[in-house]
């Protein structure tokens, strides 16, 4: 299949378009100055039902609606536009408008390592064992999530980007921190490197120098976006050969892919890709974010996990969507959240309940709503640590004021009269 991307500058090349209203088409061309917008042929013509928008869950995953921008930005840019304002003055209310949606979500610039004298823009090691790779060279995707936290990295906001291309400087810094096990590609997205590229990068932490590295990881939508990125393209052996070379190793290859909507998982290439990543011995695990608009109902996450485990894939995280963004176009209340992951969890066999949810990754780590419940006469969240900056933090349990609304950890308060949370002590 030939590949065509799809961004601002042509976007009304795609034939579907003529489906849309003048409004929607707008709401294209204001919403994407301020979040950025990228999609490609094969979504356009193989997931989105071109015959159910705006409501299309596909869609609203990759093209901009009006409601994703508040009122006053969206009216802010519209009449910049439309009384044809300088180009600098645009670009600076756009600039404006992103700074007011936290762009730089869950503290990441703490996450920033240093060696020696250097500070490592293109890692971070919020975690023990795992240390977070940013490619240079991997920093787009196939298709722009709107939802994305990492939505700076594509939006030109040069301050806030996380990337590197010197490996010399990550090899340096495993070498001292025997205490990692774990690589974790990420971006933006790694497999829209060329296999040359990725392999100059994965080939030498599989020697014995790394021996104390186990898991590679690469975090990825190509599945849901480009799966002929397994299949068809023209290194399309060369990552599979690459995959395998790795689990030859003896490593632990882990393809971290992002499935929001059962749709993803319906076509027939799809289905091909997985089968082939799986033949050369490496996992899949399977994570979303819970959205409003697209995932909010917990038969489609059964759906979803049936569906993944059907592949031979592993359900792994139901995370919270991240305070970024357009996060008030898509956000739940954490009760709605907890309540979907529970009835989705319960209505499914043990297989399928490989995954963990519904996560919040904030600042001091990854906190798991438990559940509500009723302490002391109290009713209360009940919160843990899957993760955390200190390990000491993990696995205990702690207990938040039942808030209906709230919909992030930083909008929670301790329960019981207490200041503060246990990790903030």
């Amino acid at each position: 299949m030939k590949y065509n991307s799809f961004t601002l500058h042509n976007f009304k090349s795609i034939p579907q378009i003529s489906k849309l209203t003048d409004e929607q088409i707008e709401a294209i061309e204001i919403v994407g100055r301020v979040l950025p917008f990228k999609c490609n042929n094969y979504v356009v013509d193989n997931l989105i039902d071109w015959d159910n928008i705006p409501n299309d869950p596909i869609y609203t995953l990759t093209f901009p609606r009006k409601e994703m921008l508040s009122e006053t930005a969206y009216n802010t840019i519209k009449s910049l536009v439309d009384n044809d304002a300088p180009v600098a003055e645009i670009k600076e209310a756009v600039h404006e408008i992103r700074l007011k949606l936290n762009p730089n979500p869950a503290d990441q610039d703490h996450n920033v390592p240093m060696l020696g004298e250097v500070k490592l823009k293109g890692i971070q090691h919020k975690y023990r064992e795992t240390v977070l790779f940013f490619p240079s060279q991997g920093q787009t995707c196939h298709a722009y999530c709107s939802f994305c936290f990492r939505w700076p990295q594509f939006s030109g906001m040069s301050a806030l980007k996380f990337q590197m291309k010197e490996a010399d400087l990550l090899y340096q810094y495993l070498d001292e921190h025997k205490e990692v096990s774990d690589i974790l590609f990420t971006g933006g997205d790694p497999m829209t490197m060329s296999a040359k590229i990725l392999k100059a990068y994965i080939e030498p932490l599989l020697t014995e120098r790394f021996s104390h590295i186990r898991t590679i990881r690469i975090g990825t939508k190509t599945l849901s976006y480009w799966p002929y990125r397994y299949t068809a393209d023209a290194d399309s052996q060369e990552i599979l050969d690459l995959f395998k070379k790795v689990t030859d190793s003896g490593r632990c290859l882990a393809i971290q892919a992002h499935f929001n909507h059962p749709t993803e998982l319906s076509t027939d290439i799809v289905k091909k890709a997985v089968k082939l990543i799986r033949a050369t011995g490496a996992q899949i695990r399977t994570q979303s974010p819970l959205l409003k608009h697209i995932n909010d109902k917990a038969e489609i996450w059964v759906n979803m996990w049936r569906k993944q485990v059907d592949m031979g894939m592993i359900p792994y995280y139901m995370f919270v969507a991240r305070d970024t963004g357009s996060k008030a176009f898509f956000e739940l209340p954490l009760e709605k959240c907890w309540e979907i992951f529970r009835d989705a969890y319960s209505s499914v066999s043990g297989v399928c309940r490989t995954v963990r949810g519904p996560s919040m990754s904030a600042s001091p780590g990854k906190i798991q709503v438990l559940g509500v419940s009723e302490v002391r006469g109290e009713k209360v969240f009940v919160l843990r640590f899957i993760q955390g900056r200190k390990t000491s933090w993990v696995d205990v349990p702690f207990f938040a004021k039942f808030d209906s609304k709230v919909t992030w950890l930083d909008n929670l308060k301790p329960a019981f009269g207490e200041e503060k949370f246990f990790y903030e002590k």
